[in-house]
Protein backbone atom coordinates (compact mmCIF):
# COMPACT_ATOMS: atom_id res chain seq x y z
CA UNK A 1 0.00 0.00 0.00
CA UNK A 2 1.43 3.40 -1.00
CA UNK A 3 1.76 6.38 1.34
CA UNK A 4 -1.10 8.06 -0.55
CA UNK A 5 -3.33 5.02 -0.03
CA UNK A 6 -2.45 4.92 3.67
CA UNK A 7 -3.17 8.63 4.01
CA UNK A 8 -6.54 8.26 2.30
CA UNK A 9 -7.50 5.24 4.42
CA UNK A 10 -6.66 7.19 7.57
CA UNK A 11 -8.73 10.11 6.31
CA UNK A 12 -11.73 7.88 5.53
CA UNK A 13 -11.67 6.43 9.05
CA UNK A 14 -11.29 9.94 10.48
CA UNK A 15 -14.25 11.19 8.41
CA UNK A 16 -16.48 8.45 9.84
CA UNK A 17 -15.28 9.39 13.34
CA UNK A 18 -16.20 13.02 12.64
CA UNK A 19 -19.62 11.97 11.34
CA UNK A 20 -20.20 9.96 14.52
CA UNK A 21 -19.26 12.88 16.74
CA UNK A 22 -21.58 15.50 15.17
CA UNK A 23 -25.22 15.46 14.10
CA UNK A 24 -24.50 17.28 10.84
CA UNK A 25 -21.22 18.14 9.14
CA UNK A 26 -20.44 19.97 5.86
CA UNK A 27 -18.02 19.08 3.09
CA UNK A 28 -16.34 22.47 3.55
CA UNK A 29 -15.68 21.73 7.22
CA UNK A 30 -14.23 18.30 6.38
CA UNK A 31 -12.05 19.76 3.64
CA UNK A 32 -10.62 22.30 6.09
CA UNK A 33 -10.07 19.65 8.76
CA UNK A 34 -8.07 17.37 6.46
CA UNK A 35 -6.49 20.07 4.29
CA UNK A 36 -7.91 18.68 1.05
CA UNK A 37 -10.31 20.03 -1.58
CA UNK A 38 -14.09 19.79 -1.31
CA UNK A 39 -13.99 17.66 -4.48
CA UNK A 40 -11.75 15.17 -2.63
CA UNK A 41 -14.28 15.01 0.21
CA UNK A 42 -17.05 14.29 -2.31
CA UNK A 43 -14.99 11.34 -3.61
CA UNK A 44 -14.32 10.13 -0.06
CA UNK A 45 -18.03 10.21 0.80
CA UNK A 46 -18.84 8.18 -2.34
CA UNK A 47 -16.14 5.67 -1.34
CA UNK A 48 -17.65 5.31 2.14
CA UNK A 49 -21.12 4.82 0.65
CA UNK A 50 -19.76 2.15 -1.72
CA UNK A 51 -18.20 0.40 1.29
CA UNK A 52 -21.60 0.20 2.99
CA UNK A 53 -21.28 3.12 5.42
CA UNK A 54 -24.82 4.63 5.58
CA UNK A 55 -23.97 8.30 4.98
CA UNK A 56 -27.10 10.46 4.73
CA UNK A 57 -26.83 13.62 2.60
CA UNK A 58 -29.15 16.52 3.39
CA UNK A 59 -29.18 19.05 0.57
CA UNK A 60 -27.83 22.41 1.70
CA UNK A 61 -26.97 21.14 5.18
CA UNK A 62 -24.31 18.46 4.93
CA UNK A 63 -23.73 14.85 5.92
CA UNK A 64 -24.72 12.68 8.82
CA UNK A 65 -24.78 8.96 9.62
CA UNK A 66 -27.95 6.89 9.60
CA UNK A 67 -29.43 6.78 13.10
CA UNK A 68 -28.09 3.82 15.09
CA UNK A 69 -25.00 3.19 12.97
CA UNK A 70 -21.78 2.92 14.96
CA UNK A 71 -18.25 1.76 14.25
CA UNK A 72 -16.59 -0.69 16.63
CA UNK A 73 -14.59 1.01 19.42
CA UNK A 74 -11.78 3.17 18.03
CA UNK A 75 -8.25 2.45 19.24
CA UNK A 76 -6.69 5.54 20.80
CA UNK A 77 -3.10 6.55 20.25
CA UNK A 78 -0.84 7.06 23.26
CA UNK A 79 -0.96 10.83 22.72
CA UNK A 80 -4.78 10.81 22.66
CA UNK A 81 -4.89 8.67 25.81
CA UNK A 82 -2.50 11.09 27.54
CA UNK A 83 -4.74 14.02 26.61
CA UNK A 84 -7.75 12.23 28.16
CA UNK A 85 -5.85 11.48 31.37
CA UNK A 86 -4.73 15.11 31.65
CA UNK A 87 -8.28 16.35 31.05
CA UNK A 88 -9.51 13.95 33.74
CA UNK A 89 -7.25 15.66 36.28
CA UNK A 90 -8.61 19.04 35.26
CA UNK A 91 -12.21 17.87 35.57
CA UNK A 92 -11.56 16.52 39.06
CA UNK A 93 -10.66 20.07 40.15
CA UNK A 94 -14.10 21.41 39.29
CA UNK A 95 -16.56 22.06 42.12
CA UNK A 96 -19.51 20.04 40.79
CA UNK A 97 -19.56 16.38 41.77
CA UNK A 98 -22.00 15.34 39.01
CA UNK A 99 -19.49 16.36 36.33
CA UNK A 100 -16.61 14.58 38.07
CA UNK A 101 -18.59 11.36 38.49
CA UNK A 102 -19.88 11.30 34.90
CA UNK A 103 -16.50 12.15 33.38
CA UNK A 104 -14.69 9.49 35.41
CA UNK A 105 -17.34 6.98 34.30
CA UNK A 106 -16.87 7.99 30.65
CA UNK A 107 -13.07 7.84 30.84
CA UNK A 108 -13.26 4.40 32.46
CA UNK A 109 -15.19 3.17 29.41
CA UNK A 110 -12.61 4.76 27.11
CA UNK A 111 -9.75 3.16 29.04
CA UNK A 112 -11.36 -0.25 28.52
CA UNK A 113 -10.61 -0.10 24.76
CA UNK A 114 -6.96 0.94 25.14
CA UNK A 115 -4.25 -1.52 24.22
CA UNK A 116 -2.55 -3.17 27.21
CA UNK A 117 0.74 -1.27 26.91
CA UNK A 118 -1.15 2.03 26.50
CA UNK A 119 -3.22 1.24 29.60
CA UNK A 120 -0.04 0.79 31.64
CA UNK A 121 1.39 4.08 30.43
CA UNK A 122 -1.92 5.86 31.04
CA UNK A 123 -1.97 4.54 34.61
CA UNK A 124 1.56 5.82 35.17
CA UNK A 125 0.74 9.23 33.72
CA UNK A 126 -2.35 9.45 35.94
CA UNK A 127 -0.03 9.27 38.96
CA UNK A 128 2.33 11.93 37.58
CA UNK A 129 -0.06 14.74 36.55
CA UNK A 130 -1.49 17.26 39.02
CA UNK A 131 -3.04 20.72 38.99
CA UNK A 132 -3.04 23.20 41.85
CA UNK A 133 -6.41 24.59 42.94
CA UNK A 134 -6.70 28.35 42.58
CA UNK A 135 -9.56 28.73 45.06
CA UNK A 136 -9.72 25.80 47.51
CA UNK A 137 -12.37 27.54 49.64
CA UNK A 138 -15.00 27.58 46.86
CA UNK A 139 -18.19 25.70 47.64
CA UNK A 140 -19.26 22.50 45.89
CA UNK A 141 -22.45 21.55 44.05
CA UNK A 142 -24.15 18.60 42.38
CA UNK A 143 -26.29 20.38 39.79
CA UNK A 144 -24.30 20.54 36.58
CA UNK A 145 -25.53 17.34 34.91
CA UNK A 146 -29.20 18.15 35.59
CA UNK A 147 -28.84 21.75 34.44
CA UNK A 148 -27.08 20.62 31.25
CA UNK A 149 -30.05 18.35 30.49
CA UNK A 150 -32.47 21.24 31.09
CA UNK A 151 -30.32 23.46 28.86
CA UNK A 152 -30.22 21.07 25.90
CA UNK A 153 -33.94 20.18 26.23
CA UNK A 154 -35.02 23.84 26.62
CA UNK A 155 -36.78 23.05 29.90
CA UNK A 156 -37.88 25.81 32.25
CA UNK A 157 -36.30 25.50 35.71
CA UNK A 158 -37.69 26.65 39.05
CA UNK A 159 -35.00 27.90 41.44
CA UNK A 160 -34.99 29.03 45.03
CA UNK A 161 -32.00 31.34 44.93
CA UNK A 162 -30.15 33.01 47.79
CA UNK A 163 -28.91 36.51 46.99
CA UNK A 164 -25.35 37.41 47.96
CA UNK A 165 -26.13 41.07 48.64
CA UNK A 166 -29.28 40.83 50.78
CA UNK A 167 -28.87 37.25 51.97
CA UNK A 168 -32.54 36.54 51.20
CA UNK A 169 -34.06 33.80 49.04
CA UNK A 170 -36.30 34.40 46.02
CA UNK A 171 -38.24 32.02 43.77
CA UNK A 172 -37.14 32.27 40.13
CA UNK A 173 -38.40 30.64 36.95
CA UNK A 174 -35.50 30.64 34.51
CA UNK A 175 -34.66 29.52 30.98
CA UNK A 176 -31.18 27.91 31.02
CA UNK A 177 -28.84 29.33 28.39
CA UNK A 178 -25.26 28.31 29.26
CA UNK A 179 -22.96 27.24 32.10
CA UNK A 180 -19.55 28.77 32.81
CA UNK A 181 -16.74 28.11 35.23
CA UNK A 182 -13.31 29.35 36.22
CA UNK A 183 -10.92 26.51 36.88
CA UNK A 184 -11.27 25.26 40.44
CA UNK A 185 -14.00 27.76 41.30
CA UNK A 186 -17.81 27.78 41.40
CA UNK A 187 -20.04 26.99 38.44
CA UNK A 188 -22.53 29.60 37.21
CA UNK A 189 -25.76 29.12 35.28
CA UNK A 190 -26.50 31.81 32.69
CA UNK A 191 -30.27 31.92 32.27
CA UNK A 192 -33.10 34.21 31.22
CA UNK A 193 -34.82 35.15 34.47
CA UNK A 194 -38.55 35.66 34.04
CA UNK A 195 -38.70 37.65 37.27
CA UNK A 196 -36.03 40.16 36.18
CA UNK A 197 -36.83 39.94 32.44
CA UNK A 198 -33.15 39.73 31.61
CA UNK A 199 -30.23 37.31 31.55
CA UNK A 200 -28.77 36.63 34.98
CA UNK A 201 -25.90 34.60 36.44
CA UNK A 202 -26.81 32.11 39.17
CA UNK A 203 -24.00 30.66 41.27
CA UNK A 204 -24.57 26.95 41.86
CA UNK A 205 -23.85 27.01 45.60
CA UNK A 206 -26.55 29.67 46.10
CA UNK A 207 -29.26 27.53 44.49
CA UNK A 208 -31.21 26.25 47.50
CA UNK A 209 -33.86 24.33 45.56
CA UNK A 210 -33.92 23.15 41.95
CA UNK A 211 -36.70 21.63 39.83
CA UNK A 212 -37.18 21.08 36.10
CA UNK A 213 -40.84 21.87 35.50
CA UNK A 214 -43.10 20.53 32.75
CA UNK A 215 -42.66 23.50 30.43
CA UNK A 216 -40.31 24.29 27.56
CA UNK A 217 -39.18 27.58 26.05
CA UNK A 218 -38.07 28.84 22.64
CA UNK A 219 -34.26 28.90 22.19
CA UNK A 220 -32.67 32.32 22.60
CA UNK A 221 -31.08 33.71 19.44
CA UNK A 222 -27.99 35.21 21.08
CA UNK A 223 -24.80 33.12 21.09
CA UNK A 224 -22.70 32.52 24.19
CA UNK A 225 -19.85 34.54 22.66
CA UNK A 226 -22.18 37.49 22.10
CA UNK A 227 -23.52 37.25 25.65
CA UNK A 228 -20.04 37.19 27.18
CA UNK A 229 -18.93 40.14 25.05
CA UNK A 230 -21.96 42.15 26.22
CA UNK A 231 -21.35 41.07 29.81
CA UNK A 232 -17.70 42.19 29.69
CA UNK A 233 -18.69 45.59 28.31
CA UNK A 234 -21.15 46.08 31.18
CA UNK A 235 -18.88 44.96 33.97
Amino acid sequence: MSDNDTSRLSRLVAIVTQLQSKRMITSTYLAEQFNVSVRTIYRDIRTLESAGVPVVTEEGKGYTLMEGYRLPPVMFSEEEANALITAEKLVQLNKDSSLSQNYVSAVTKIKSVLRSNTKDKAALLSERVAFEETSPLSSGSNLLSSLQIALTHFDVVRLAYRSSAKDDTTLRFVEPFAVINRLGENWYLIAWCRLRQDFRLFRFDRIIEFEIINETFKPHKISLEEFLENYRRKF
